[in-house]
């Protein structure tokens, strides 16, 4: 007599199971924890002389002492009201002459030249003239942060828009969908990646356009601050600004990817 042994267990696939949230969150941070704690221990063992490189807990230490006498608040405001203000000012105009020359043929040969022109103009170059034509007083920094958020923004808005793959505009014909319909509803969003990548470009220059503008012709400001540091040789002072910059564009970038994951839900894209 034969037994059949009828086994009903379904094979299982492996699946690696995905690190925890809070691990993928530090494990963000573990090489810049790394180079602060190798530069710490040079500090405190007497490698880097204090007054060409202050240790980590030296500039945390004056920037708690500029933070509780307003120092740092009030530069931090003025810096953040301008690039604010400017930002919203590149994006609009990159973002609107991306879209004319990257829909346009007549749109392309009217803006593109004069957007790569403007493209190789450095910010050094700019800053004499800038006073020269609109004075020393928020014009000048403002329409610097607009010029160097507009341009990325341009040229990825641009590109983007062109490289869409045309077998989806083809498609969107034979549906009979109208010029406005497959600018806004097939190329727009096909573009999107790439859009965003040029605003965190955009956002990233605007902090180093107000670094130019506010270290020339400036009486308030982190960049102001980083010079009058600089004229007396605190290079505690120094490092703060350069450190409070870089956190600032670390902050900038973290909101457009919020916003890149809020506006590209729709996309299953490789992770690593």
């Amino acid at each position: 007599m034969t037994t059949i042994i009828n086994d009903t267990t379904a094979a299982v696939p492996y699946k690696p199971r995905p690190p925890r949230r809070w691990w993928r969150a530090l494990r963000g941070w573990l090489s810049t924890l790394v180079l602060v704690l190798i530069w710490y221990v040079f500090s405190a063992t007497g490698y880097l002389n204090a007054r060409v490189l202050p240790g980590p807990d030296r500039i945390l230490m004056k920037a708690l002492e500029l933070m509780l006498d307003g120092t740092l608040p009030q530069a931090l405001w003025v810096s953040l009201t301008r690039v604010f203000w400017g930002a919203l000012l590149g994006i609009a105009v990159g973002l609107s002459a991306g879209l004319i020359a990257g829909f346009s043929r007549l749109g392309e040969d009217m803006l593109d030249k004069p957007m790569q022109m403007i493209r190789t103009i450095p910010f050094t170059a700019l800053v004499p003239l800038f006073i020269l034509w609109f004075g020393i007083d928020e014009t000048p920094k403002i329409l610097l942060v607009a010029l160097g958020v507009m341009v990325p923004l341009y040229v990825n808005t641009f590109g983007g828009i062109r490289n869409v793959d045309i077998k989806l505009v083809e498609v969107a014909r034979v549906a009979q969908m109208g010029r406005f319909a497959i600018a806004f509803q097939v190329l727009l969003p096909a573009a999107l990646p790439t859009l965003l990548l040029g605003l965190r470009f955009a956002l990233a220059l605007g902090w180093i356009a107000i670094i130019v503008g506010e270290t020339v012709g400036a009486n308030s400001g982190i960049g102001f601050l980083l010079t009058s540091a600089r004229q007396f040789v605190r290079t505690d002072i120094m490092m703060v600004c350069v450190c409070l910059y870089a956190l600032l564009g670390l902050f900038t970038d973290y909101l457009v990817r919020l916003l890149e994951k809020w506006l590209l839900c729709w996309r299953v894209a490789y992770a690593g």
